[in-house]
């Protein structure tokens, strides 16, 4: 995996110490995945929240990040990198070669996928976000992220066919063009609406045979929204 490199205390703590509490949260709740819990230690969580709020960073709980948008939980997030990595592709080959990120928001979760996948195109369609994820990317010099300005409803073709496609945003009906887009043996991870009106986890594998869909916990996200803003 990549490093990151350390920066410096920035909030009058140390840091470290509150990310290995809040693995030990993560690995309590259920996620025992090596490759994601170290991933995420690596990943300073409080720099990608207003100052304001940096006192929770490191708590399991979404926090808001402007234009009406939230940071997911630590755990939810670590929850949909550890769904993406049993993908059966990243299973035979060892490593995701490109994956599609929905949503950058302020850039936390891209940041974690830098580290676990060869290449990852990360779109956001709220400019305000897009320029505040590139402000929190650029000290950590990821050379193998890319951020795009564009609807991420329509997926990304320029990029595709991706290995893995991570949504952090709840559709109420799946973009068949994600669908489209994903690579053979490749898994889509994204929240959508159920028959209740509340959101769940789908997992969908496209396999030789046809497309594998698997609906797993209930979860709760920001409503997936189309054009540029």
């Amino acid at each position: 995996m990549r490093a990151i490199p350390y920066m410096g205390d920035s909030v009058g703590f140390s840091s470290e110490r509150y990310r290995l509490s809040m693995i030990e949260q993560i690995r309590l709740s259920g996620v025992e995945d090596l490759r994601v819990l170290q991933a995420m230690l690596k990943v300073e969580r409080h720099r990608f929240v207003d100052s304001a709020l940096r006192v929770q960073a490191y708590e399991d709980t979404s926090l808001p990040i402007g234009a009406g948008q939230t940071i997911s939980k630590p755990n939810v997030v670590a929850r949909m990198l550890s769904l993406l990595l049993q993908a059966p592709i990243y299973l035979q080959k060892g490593l995701h070669q490109r994956v599609l990120e929905i949503g950058t928001g302020c850039g936390y979760q891209a940041a974690i996928l830098s580290l676990l996948c060869k290449e990852v195109y990360s779109l956001e369609r709220i400019k305000e976000l897009h320029l505040k994820a590139k402000s929190n990317l650029r000290p950590l010099r990821l050379p193998n992220l890319h951020l795009l300005l564009r609807d991420g409803a329509q997926g990304y073709e320029t990029g595709s066919p991706f290995s893995g496609i991570l949504s952090a945003a709840g559709a109420e009906h799946l973009p068949r063009i994600w669908i489209d887009q994903l690579d053979i043996g490749g898994r889509l991870v994204a929240p959508v609406q159920n028959q209740a009106g509340r959101q769940s986890l789908l997992v969908i594998d496209r396999t030789p045979s046809g497309i594998k869909e698997v609906i797993m916990e209930d979860v709760h996200f920001v409503p997936l929204k189309s054009g540029i803003e």
